[in-house]
């Protein structure tokens, strides 16, 4: 079967000496109606990459009627170890704006539709043993390798709160931070707690890019983040590693991407030279 969705590799050498590779699936943005059979198709064959952790970003929804939806897509992943967090499209229903918004500033300022059922998907997720990271933190072991993780809820509507899984990391040999929008703010608090690296989404990889020498280029991240830093794995020295999911889906209103199709990102922690 044709799948319609890049997947973006990338290594992440921060495990201890002689820990054994941890292979994490990391997607976002489903943006999940019942309409949307294709996406659906491609999320359950993400089974095929055998990762041994799963982490999601967020925006799984953008219908009220999408909950169970998202949880049979994500059936056979509910099976391995899992951390997410949720973002805007996760608590309101997306309205008709203009698409050429994303790319002006916007003060702060947002049209919310109705709110949707997201105390469900939390319920449906957790249920099936995934740990919700919106304002905690959690210890995971993964091939006899101790990961804390921690998370923020999403800062595009101003909900995340740092200070509430703010410090140094626990006893543990990776320390990993997941968080829907990649804030300025946010990396910096994890930067100052230095973790290992960070997970997120919300950039729909900039959804409009432009031709460029070397590939393409981002217009707009929709937050603080540098366009440059819209995708994909990025480092910056003194830094956590970054990896930003382009995403699976788009919003219902404003189905476009340009040079940034659909993507999953597979990253393989593996061990420091």
């Amino acid at each position: 079967m044709h799948m319609s969705y890049v997947l973006r590799e990338a290594e992440m050498p921060i495990l201890p000496p002689g820990h054994d590779d941890i292979r994490i699936l990391h997607f976002s943005d489903l943006h999940l109606t019942p309409a949307r059979k294709k996406e659906i198709a491609d999320i359950k064959s993400f089974i095929s990459l055998k990762p041994d952790l799963v982490i999601s970003t967020g925006d799984f929804l953008a219908h009220k009627n999408a909950v169970p939806v998202a949880l049979d897509a994500l059936d056979a992943l509910l099976d391995i170890p899992g951390l997410f967090v949720f973002g805007s499209n996760d608590y309101y229903e997306p309205v008709p704006k203009n698409p050429l918004k994303y790319l002006l500033p916007n003060h702060g300022k947002r049209v919310h539709g109705p709110e949707l059922p997201w105390q469900e998907l939390d319920a449906g997720l957790q249920a099936r043993g995934w740990k919700n990271l919106n304002t905690s933190r959690t210890t995971i072991t993964i091939n006899k390798t101790v990961i804390e993780a921690r998370g923020t809820d999403d800062a595009h509507l101003e909900f995340d709160d740092y200070s509430l899984v703010a410090g140094e990391a626990g006893k543990c040999h990776v320390a990993i931070g997941v968080t829907h929008a990649p804030y300025l703010r946010i990396i910096e608090g994890m930067k100052k707690d230095h973790l290992d690296a960070i997970f997120a989404g919300h950039t729909h990889g900039g959804q409009v890019r432009l031709p460029w020498p070397g590939g393409s280029k981002a217009l707009t991240t929709n937050c603080d983040l540098p366009n440059w830093r819209a995708r994909g794995l990025t480092v910056v020295k003194g830094e956590p590693l970054l990896n930003v999911s382009a995403g699976m889906g788009t919003g219902p209103f404003s189905r476009i991407r340009v040079a940034s199709p659909p993507e999953v990102s597979l990253v393989t922690l593996t061990a420091a030279f």
